[in-house]
């Protein structure tokens, strides 16, 4: 197992030489990540043994390097479990660390919770949580299954994150910067799957599945306490968020602008949301320092909805609807094929109305499209995204929605 172990960390990160490889688990030389991460290095590997562990493990100062990481990984996929505790693992100011393959579970705080430790000038960095699973957490409040703040330069793919609590998120970023989050899938939300806020920028979020995520499945900014900005002075609840090729089935409404500026919905498959398909919110009302939500884009997006969807798009006071752009979607409304009432807040450019799709089958959550669809070419001018959902790249002339045609 040591042999296929290291063979596989070889190959995955070729050139790179690991100083040691420390062994979690059962009989072998470390009872808990936390207590070999004491011992771990730059360059080491912590390698976490099939089993279930206690959680509660602190990771403070855990600290890598660049091209030195410190990787903590599941022996196999799904059959390393953290269970219990107020989180599984948390820690501050951590930098260079890889989490893979793990399982998070049945924690009554936040399933893993990662922070700079209230020293916003020095923020965690540069963490990676790869093919790990987050569910079932034993809470109902606002508990998070991934709570991030102060971390910047991060990466979450190929996670699964399942049965969040009523009132918390997948994934809830306070203050985060320079984030990805791809591939990923969330499914039985409370409040969000994913929420950005409290001065959170730059961020991506790509090729994700969320269903029945939630009250609103992404959270395009929220409602954050003063001293809880990151940077303390910024003007914005969220900015520069780009949330480009996904697929969002059922769930209240799939996307919330609230208190963001200068972020963008492009390229993404909606189907069958129970409320609304967009909400334009300011939650913060402090609009002399807090730019009011505007100047964000909703564009090449394919929208089916049914009978369940009275009001397209939620309106709240104190906001700059005037300022979106809406261009390029496609909408469908299955109950009603003359439907065209969108009633957006600004006049949206070459839409398309009541035309099927023509997904591949949308019960088995395959929205491709075939060489019949109306979506085809359909799609406005835009750098980004490159590629759809299955990580195809679009063409010159791109389609409506997640995917491309093959």
């Amino acid at each position: 197992m040591k042999s296929r172990f290291l063979t596989t960390l070889l190959g995955l990160l070729p050139g790179i030489l690991f100083a040691k490889t420390l062994h979690v688990g059962k009989g072998q030389p470390f009872e808990s990540i936390a207590i070999a991460a004491r011992s771990a290095a730059p360059g080491d590997s912590i390698l976490v043994h099939n089993g279930t562990y206690r959680g509660g493990q602190s990771l403070d100062n855990l600290k890598g390097a660049a091209g030195k990481w410190i990787y903590i990984i599941a022996e196999k996929q799904g059959e390393a479990i953290i269970e219990g505790g107020h989180a599984s693992v948390q820690g501050n100011d951590l930098a260079y660390v890889q989490f893979e393959s793990l399982t998070f579970t049945k924690q009554t705080d936040n399933g893993a919770n990662f922070s700079d430790g209230a020293t916003y000038e020095t923020p965690s960095h540069h963490l990676t949580f790869k093919n790990c699973t987050f569910k079932d957490i034993a809470a109902t409040g606002n508990n998070d299954l991934l709570k991030l703040s102060g971390v910047d330069e991060f990466t979450l793919t190929g996670c699964t994150f399942l049965n969040g609590s009523k009132g918390g998120s997948g994934v809830d970023m306070v203050g985060c910067h320079k984030g990805l989050i791809t591939q990923c899938r969330f499914e039985n939300m409370g409040s969000n799957a994913i929420q950005m806020k409290g001065g959170t920028s730059d961020m991506r979020v790509e090729r994700c599945l969320f269903k029945n995520a939630g009250e609103r499945a992404i959270n395009l900014g929220g409602s954050t306490g003063l001293p809880f900005f990151r940077p303390m002075d910024v003007k914005w609840e969220a900015a520069d968020l780009k949330v480009y090729s996904n697929v969002f089935i059922g769930g209240e409404v799939p996307v919330a602008f609230v208190g963001c500026t200068r972020s963008e919905v492009v390229n993404n498959t909606i189907y069958k949301p129970n409320h609304w398909v967009l909400r334009i919110l300011q939650e913060n009302k402090d609009t002399t320092r807090f730019v009011k939500s505007g100047h964000n884009t909703f564009a090449n997006n394919v929208i089916v909805i049914d009978q369940r969807v009275r009001v397209i798009c939620n309106i709240g006071g104190d906001t700059a609807p005037q300022t979106f752009t809406f261009t390029n979607n496609a909408w469908c409304n299955v109950d009603a094929p003359n439907w065209s009432a969108t009633q957006l807040p600004v006049i949206e450019k070459n839409a398309m109305f009541g035309k099927d799709p023509s997904f591949g089958d949308a019960v088995k959550e395959d929205f491709s499209i075939g060489k019949d669809s109306p979506l085809i070419g359909a799609g406005s001018k835009v750098s980004q995204p490159e590629k759809d959902f299955d990580n195809r790249p679009f063409k010159a002339k791109r389609a409506i929605g997640a995917f491309e045609v093959k």
